[in-house]
């Protein structure tokens, strides 16, 4: 329970108030003499979504949890926009906070895949919404086999 100090000077035992739950989703909103900027959650996931997958050496992003799973599932058969699986945001009205996973290319280097991924990250979303992204946390989940994606080879008979 939070102390605050009443008039006297006193602590009194007064909670936090609530949370504005009434309030979407929004990353950020910018307030000017000209009017307001609102940029809601998904546009930073879109945003990560598709800085991550422009780094060489990263095969997919996968659905995050059980949930993502089934929304990833969803996505598919209802052809959802993908640009934003795998990815999870946390935003404030300055600050975000990003987290992904994903599966490599065997082959590559993880750490310096996840290296520029998350540079690439911070740049584009910076850069597009003006947060500030005070990290990203990357959960490389798999390797992708280029071998195991080929179709199998039909085997000749032994005999005739």
């Amino acid at each position: 329970m939070s102390q605050t100090t009443g008039s006297s000077g006193t602590s009194t035992g007064t909670p936090p108030r609530p949370a504005d739950t009434t309030r979407p989703a929004m990353a950020t909103q910018l307030i000017t003499e000209q009017g307001r900027t609102t940029i809601a959650d998904v546009v930073v996931a879109k945003i990560a979504g598709i800085a991550a997958r422009e780094v060489t050496g990263v095969h997919e992003l996968l659905a995050q949890g059980a949930g993502g799973t089934i929304a990833g599932l969803a996505q598919r058969v209802t052809g959802g926009d993908p640009r934003a699986q795998g990815v999870r945001v946390e935003v404030g009205e300055r600050e975000a906070a990003i987290d992904l996973k994903m599966t490599v290319d065997y082959g590559v280097s993880i750490h310096q895949v996840a290296d520029a991924v998350r540079q690439n990250i911070i740049n584009r979303v910076q850069a597009m919404t003006g947060l500030t992204v005070r990290e990203v946390n990357i959960a490389v989940d798999d390797l992708f086999f280029p071998e195991e994606a080929l179709p199998p080879q039909p085997v000749e008979p032994r005999v005739q």
